[in-house]
Parts: structure tokens; sequence; C-alpha cells
């Protein structure tokens, strides 16, 4: 017996049991608490999100001990709109690693999108939208073609995104032309992507209020429906709870940013983005097939899912959305140079993506990933700077954290095969 035979066995001797129960009066069964479900995970080695919620929170008490202005409002502002233009080239890379892929373009891709961005919009004088709308269709476009070489042709990854690597960034050098930067109009949309703010307080506490009612309604909802479908659901009291520590959270977030200038535009655009596209992966058939073709091609091939057709999609999500990242980049600098791109970007997306809990092996990983894991990062480089120590010394502890989190990923997955779960 298969490990799809064995789950559907199990299923279908839940619901007789439960049916049984509704039969003679029983209550249905409630679901392990979620304390119970993540000591359960600990035990199979199934770590998520942890060691990056752990390295968060060292990182921030080492930083704020040795300066005080690290938990500042002003620094945790700046902060959180830094990790936006990367954050969303890394949720890209998060649904390439869904498949068990990588994706070594997305540095030159989005320095490409931005410098035809500039081009289009400050030196030939288009009107901005359009000129935003070409960057990302640029994106779109060779994330499509990279994933048809990839699941068409049957060329590696690995091999035809480091030369598109190579390819796209000369590419950008050639459209940025001999000038090599291009300043942007500082009164411009793409401007004010990581420069305007909601000062008005009501935005941020809004926000927050917002988020911890969307997660209660949509974890009560998935309790009623659990419910009603004779399959164990959650107790309320713990949605409850965990809805009320999130609402925590959120309130002290907009706290310390009202206490600066406020809600961030760019934070707010990389959580509406991490939001949706979590939403994707997790509650859509399109987002069930990715994770399918991450735990096994051929088993999913056998299913009747097109399996050539979700790999290209997911390379133009991830070239989609390095061109987004390197609107908000050129953005943060207003200007679009040859440096733009640069390998350590690409480093970087990579690094944050499974630093924040995706798996190299494919098949694990969420949005969220991306955000916890730029957290880390951009959170020792602004430590870094408020120090005034050398940028070399933040590669070699960055290197160092990506290198733990690869090696509890192999022993996780190691100690999932031990348990039968992988």
């Amino acid at each position: 017996m298969n490990r799809a035979e064995a789950s559907e066995l199990k299923a279908a001797k839940a619901h007789t049991d439960s049916t049984a129960r509704r039969r003679q009066g029983e209550p249905d069964r409630e679901a392990p608490g979620y304390l119970d479900e993540f000591v359960r995970k600990l035990r199979g080695g199934e770590l998520g999100s942890l060691p990056g919620v752990f390295c968060v929170v060292v990182i921030w008490i080492v930083f704020q001990v040795l300066d005080h202005q690290f938990l500042s409002p002003r620094n945790l502002s700046n902060l959180s709109v830094d990790i936006v233009g990367t954050g969303l080239i890394a949720v890209g890379i998060v649904f390439v690693l869904l498949l068990g892929e990588i994706d070594l373009s997305v540095g030159s891709v989005s320095g490409l999108a931005a410098a035809v961005f500039a081009v289009m919009n400050v030196n030939d004088g288009l009107p901005e939208w359009l000129a935003v709308l070409a960057a990302v269709l640029v994106g779109a476009a060779i994330g499509g073609i990279q994933g048809f070489f990839f699941a068409r042709v049957g060329v590696p990854a690995f091999v035809v995104t480091l030369a598109g690597l190579l390819a796209w960034n000369g590419l950008m050098l050639h459209v940025l032309g001999a000038s090599g930067t291009i300043n942007l109009h500082d009164r411009g949309v793409v401007y004010a992507l990581t420069n305007r703010y909601f000062h008005h307080t009501a935005a941020a506490y809004g926000l927050a209020a917002l988020s911890a009612a969307v997660f209660f309604l949509t974890s009560y909802q998935d309790r009623r429906r659990r419910r009603a479908a004779e399959v164990p659901y959650r107790p309320l009291a713990e949605i409850a709870l965990r809805t009320g520590g999130i609402a925590v959270i959120a309130f002290a977030a907009a706290y310390v940013l009202n206490r600066f200038e406020g809600l961030p535009l760019a934070l707010l655009v990389f959580l509406v983005f991490v939001v949706g596209l979590d939403y994707v992966q997790r509650r859509t058939k399109y987002g069930r097939r990715i994770r399918s073709i991450g735990g096994g091609v051929e088993a999913t091939r056998r299913a009747g899912i097109n399996v050539v057709w979700v790999r290209v999609s997911v390379f133009a999500i991830s070239g989609t959305l390095a061109a987004i990242g390197g609107l908000f980049l050129a953005s943060r600098v207003a200007s679009v140079g040859q440096t733009s791109g640069s390998s350590i970007l690409m480093i970087n997306s990579i690094a944050a993506a499974v630093i924040g809990g995706a798996s190299l092996f494919g098949g694990r990983g969420r949005p969220w990933s991306a955000l916890l894991g730029m957290l880390v990062i951009q959170s020792i480089a602004s430590g870094m700077l408020l120090m005034g120590i050398q940028t070399t010394v933040q590669y070699m502890i960055t290197g160092g954290v990506l290198l733990a989190a690869v090696v509890l990923d192999s022993l996780s997955r190691r100690s999932q095969k031990t348990h039968g779960r992988a």
C-alpha cells in the first residue's frame, strides 16, 4: 500500500467514525490543538519556520544590546521598507523551490525590468503606467521562456537560469546604454513606492484590526466547513487564542510604525502580495498542484495534471515578481544603474526563502517564508550598518545562517523519512 492509498484509507476511516458518532448523538471529534500539532511536527522533524523565528529573536536581542537604536521606530520602519524589493523576489523563489527547482536569473531579471522602465519612462517619455506594464511583462515573458526550456525542452532549470543570469544582465547593460545610470522622477508613482507613507494613525491600526479579523473569519469558516464535512476541526477557543496572538503582534507593529512616519506603502503592497499568493498556494487547486509536483513529478503526471504547464507558469510567476521587486529596489535608490540586479541580490533572495522555511528539496514553503527570511537577512544588514561593521562581515554571517538553515532542512528531511513522512 502506497502513501496515497494509506492517506485515503485513513480519511475514509475518520469519516466513518465521525458518522457513527453523529448517529449515536456524540459530538464530532475536534482536531488536535495547535500545541499538540506543533509538538507532533517537531518530533517528526518538521521544523517549518521555527528556525527563522528563533534567528529573528536572537538577532534583535543581540543588536539591541549592542546598540539601543536598533529597535527604534525609525530603524524598524526603514527595515520594513528595505525588505520589500528583495522580499518580493524571494516570494517568487519560494514558488520555484516548491517544485524542487531553482531560479538563478531573478537578480538579472529584476535589473533588466527596472532598466526597461527607466529608459521608457525617463529617456523616451512614455507614460509611467505603460512603462511599468512593459517592465512587468518583460519579467513574465522571461520567466515563461525559461520555464519552457526547462519543462518542455528538458534543459535543467539550473543551467537555463544560469544562462539567463548572464544573458539578461548583459541585456540590461545594453538597454542602459552609455550613460550607465538613469535617475527616476522624484514625483512618479514608482518613486513613491518606497517613499510614500500613510501618516494617519488609523491606517496602521486599521490594517492590524483587518488582519486579525480576516484571520479569525477565515479560520472560523474553515472550522464550519470541516465540521459540516464530518472531519476533525479546530476548537473555537484555540482559534480565538491564536487570533489574539496575531492581533497583539499586528497592533504592536502598528504602534511602532505610527511613532515614526506611519504605515509605509511598500510594506502594505508587500503584505498584500504575500497574503494573496499564500491563499493561491494553500487554498486553490493550482497551489496544490505545485506542491504535488514538488512531492513527486511522476505521481502528479499520472494523476492527470499538466506538469509542463504548471512548471512554465511557476517560472513566469518568478519572473513577474522579480520584475516587480526590481521596480521597488529602483524606487529605494531612486535610480537604475549598472549594479542593479547584482548577483548578491539573487543570493539574498534565495537565502531568504530557505532561511524562512522553504525546502531546497521541494514540496515545502510558503510566501511567508520569504518575509521571515528577509527579516533575518535585513536585520543583520541593519545591525551591521548601525555598528559601522564592514559589509564583508555581514556576508559571512548571512552565509553562516544560510548554511545552518540548509543543514536543518536536510536533517529535517532525513528525520521525516525515518518517521515515514517524506
